[in-house]
């Protein structure tokens, strides 16, 4: 909004904008102290457990969040690097090119990590999204967004109440959530991804399939 003050015009912003522009210069005085105390406060804590309230509401108002009955945010650490295969030591069976135990790169992102771990603490309730919240040299910290499906609020919400389909339990662990999305190639549409939909793998079936009808 823009109100006209004489020859000027002042930009009106609201709290949640503010708290929007001061999250994006992450590298400025106020944020690097902020986010240097959060990390030191987050490595006190339990690896999952619940939060009082979002810490970023700006981000989690985006994402779906609303302060009522039903939502639920845990936070939660991953650690960072690469991934290591669960072989035990170190030693790989098989060809050539199966062989490496390091240096290895995850298919699914420390995001989409999080989220998978924090839907098998609570599996009664429904991943909605997740967002970052800080990190350090050892773990990266998120928020998880969580719904539960039968609480009376929810069910009447007609915004929301498409979570309680039962057609959504563990959509985090189906890569059903944004970012699980993301890591299966669906964010692209039109002629990037002919090769993706519904999935790699059962549109290669489908494109690779023979089909021997009875009479031919």
């Amino acid at each position: 909004q823009r109100r006209v003050h004489g020859d000027r015009r002042l930009k009106i912003m609201g709290a949640y904008k503010y708290l929007e522009e001061l999250w994006k210069k992450k590298q400025s005085d106020v944020m690097n102290f902020v986010l240097r105390l959060r990390a030191w406060e987050y490595r006190q804590l339990p690896t999952i457990h619940r939060c009082t309230r979002p810490s970023r509401p700006d981000k989690a108002r985006r994402l779906g969040y609303k302060a009522k009955q039903g939502f639920v945010v845990y936070r939660v650490r991953v650690r960072r690097g690469g991934r290591k295969r669960p072989v035990k030591h170190g030693i790989v069976y098989g060809k050539p090119k199966s062989l490496g135990v390091v240096q290895l790169k995850p298919q699914r992102s420390h995001r989409a990590l999080a989220e998978t771990r924090v839907g098998r603490r609570v599996p009664s309730l429904r991943v909605l999204n997740s967002y970052w919240v800080a990190q350090d040299g050892t773990y990266k910290y998120y928020e998880v967004i969580l719904v539960d499906p039968f609480h009376k609020a929810i069910r009447r919400d007609g915004s929301i109440n498409w979570i309680s389909n039962p057609v959504h339990k563990h959509r985090e662990q189906r890569g059903l959530t944004s970012i699980g999305k993301r890591h299966r190639g669906l964010r692209a549409k039109g002629h990037r991804d002919n090769k993706k939909r519904p999935s790699r793998r059962s549109n290669y079936l489908r494109r690779n399939r023979i089909s021997l009808r009875r009479y031919r």
